[in-house]
């Protein structure tokens, strides 16, 4: 069974769709990395165009980020005052990755850039989560205690105009966050990727925020910035397809649960060098596909005019017609689903508790 995309223009398998999202959600949810730099490619090989590949993957990742946002606000583990910070870098970095998106569109060469930068990054994420893992496999073996040392100082925490943050304690430079809100605002409107491989590590490392702190922060910055991304997408480029994000976001969030509750249960190192493997994988395939497969998939590629069905001509028109209030909805449909997943996961994790000890006075 196969479903056209209207806005991409595509026949996809919603199963595989809802698999594969799935998959890279319990990934996310297991690993604490977002999915985003895996799920793109994955559509991608799928045969989703890089450019729509990247946009709708910003769209499952806002409603991802909204879902574990709010469970990060009801147990008051959000750092409002550096999240907003970071945001004003990240929005300035947003509209310059847009404008470099627009420009190698313009020139036919964003399919290229695209493929291009997931294979570098993920072949950087891949060998630097491979070396770590491994390191961590034989600190175990051999009961390394041994601790880090984190509180290394760079010139970035020489800047000025420093900056309270009672929340986490900090007495930190405004430009700190400012920059790094910058590098994640711009690789996430290129890549479609929230970012939370660059911001978390940055923001335990470099701004020194508290762990507890740090994935709740991330979350919420990464809001902003695919809000942002989401929105420029969808009003310059019309590439946002709903039938496409609807898919993507029902698979991730349940993913992410099953993720969360898995990584509380097993020691991740071992598995952590897998994902590393799986990256390098992908990179490579992608690398293949961008220099070996390309003419092979220009010349299989042809106009698809397909008969719509009322949904689907639905969002076709709305998105050619209202493009600025297409992408508002886009927005607020993920916000929607984000906020929805978050308080059903609530319910039922105390309904869990509810029955779970309603149980066990029974037995007594």
């Amino acid at each position: 069974m196969e479903v056209f995309l209207p806005i991409a223009q595509v026949f996809i398998n919603p199963v595989e769709i809802l698999l594969l999202s799935a998959l890279v959600g319990i990934l996310s949810g297991l690993f604490g990395v977002g999915g985003g730099f895996l799920m793109t490619p994955f559509l991608i090989f799928m045969g989703v165009p890089p450019a729509y590949a990247v946009a709708n993957e910003a769209n499952n990742i806002l409603a991802t980020s909204v879902s574990g946002s709010t469970t990060h606000y009801l147990k008051n583990t959000l750092d409002y005052k550096m999240g907003f910070i970071i945001v004003i870098g990240g929005s300035i970095g947003t509209a310059l990755g847009i404008y470099t998106f627009t420009y190698f569109k313009d020139i036919g060469k964003i399919d290229t850039v695209i493929s291009l930068a997931y294979m570098y990054i993920l072949a950087i994420i891949g060998t630097l989560m491979l070396v770590e893992s491994l390191s961590e496999i034989d600190r175990a073996k051999k009961n390394n205690t041994e601790r880090k040392k984190i509180h290394v100082h760079y010139w970035i925490h020489g800047l000025p105009f420093r900056m309270r943050f009672p929340k986490s304690k900090l007495y930190e430079s405004i430009f700190t966050p400012i920059l790094i809100g910058l590098v994640v605002g711009f690789i996430a409107a290129i890549m479609g990727i929230g970012g939370a491989f660059i911001l978390v590590p940055a923001m335990i490392y470099i701004i020194k925020m508290p762990t507890r702190l740090v994935p709740g922060t991330s979350l919420f910055v990464t809001i902003f910035v695919s809000v942002i991304v989401t929105f420029l997408h969808s009003f310059n480029y019309g590439s946002i397809d709903l039938m496409l994000v609807l898919m993507l976001v029902i698979g991730s969030i349940v993913g992410v649960q099953v993720g969360q509750k898995l990584g509380e249960q097993i020691d991740s190192s071992g598995l952590k060098a897998l994902l590393a493997i799986l990256l390098l994988i992908v990179g490579i395939v992608i690398a293949y596909d961008s220099f070996f497969a390309e003419k092979i998939m220009q010349e299989n590629t042809t106009t698809l005019n397909q008969d719509l069905n009322f949904f689907s001509n639905f969002i076709k028109e709305f998105s050619k017609d209202m493009p600025f209030f297409y992408g508002l909805f886009s927005i607020l449909f993920a916000v929607v689903l984000g906020i929805g997943a978050a308080f059903i996961r609530r319910f039922l994790s105390s309904w869990r508790k509810k029955y779970l000890a309603k149980i066990a006075k029974q037995s007594k």
